[in-house]
C-alpha cells in the first residue's frame, strides 16, 4: 500500500479505522501522517446512509474518539471542530472496506450503502471522484457479488 503510486502521489486520503475482520489499517494511518499527507475517516449517521469524512490531527488522535454500537471507532455527533474532507479540498484516494470483492470492481460492503452515497457525493465536488483502493484478503475476492445499480465499482482492489 504505502509504495503504491497513488498512495504517494495523494496528499488528503480517507481511510476506514479497521474492524478485527479487515485489513489492519494502523500502520497506514501512521505511515500518512509519517508523510505528511492529510488523514480523513468515517463518520457514520445511523439509521441512514450519511457518511462524512472527518480529518484526524495525528495517529494518537485516534485514542479521543468514541465507539459506536457498530463497534467502530469514529468522531462524536458533537465534535463540530474537524474539517469535513467535501467542505474543504476533497480527497486524492479513498481506502475502502468491504465483506467481498470481484475482479470487476464491485464491492460487497455491510448494505447500508455509506461509502455508494459518499462518492455520489464526491462526484459533484469541484475535484470529482477520488480514486478509490478497496483493501481486501485474497479469501474475499469471489467470481461475482450482487450490486444494484447505486454500487459505484472501486478503482483496484490490493490483496495477498
Amino acid at each position: 500500500v504505502i509504495c503504491h503510486p497513488r498512495y504517494q502521489e495523494s496528499k488528503r486520503i480517507a481511510i476506514f479505522l479497521s474492524m478485527p475482520d479487515e485489513i489492519q489499517t494502523e500502520e497506514i494511518i501512521k505511515d500518512i501522517f509519517k508523510q505528511g499527507k492529510e488523514c480523513f475517516i468515517p463518520r457514520y449517521k445511523p439509521d441512514s446512509n450519511h457518511m462524512d469524512m472527518l480529518k484526524l490531527s495525528s495517529a494518537e488522535d485516534i485514542s479521543s474518539l468514541t465507539l459506536t454500537s457498530w463497534n467502530i471507532l469514529q468522531p462524536s455527533d458533537d465534535d463540530s471542530a474537524r474539517e469535513e474532507a467535501l467542505a474543504g479540498g476533497g480527497l486524492d484516494l479513498i481506502f475502502m472496506p468491504g465483506l467481498g470483492f470481484d475482479k470487476k470492481g464491485n464491492r460487497l460492503g455491510r448494505g447500508k450503502g455509506y461509502y455508494d452515497t459518499y462518492l455520489e457525493r464526491c462526484m459533484k465536488h469541484p475535484r470529482g471522484k477520488p480514486y478509490t483502493i478497496a483493501l481486501a484478503f485474497r479469501e474475499q475476492i469471489c467470481e461475482s457479488v450482487p450490486v444494484t445499480e447505486n454500487d459505484v465499482q472501486v478503482d483496484e482492489i490490493l490483496y495477498e
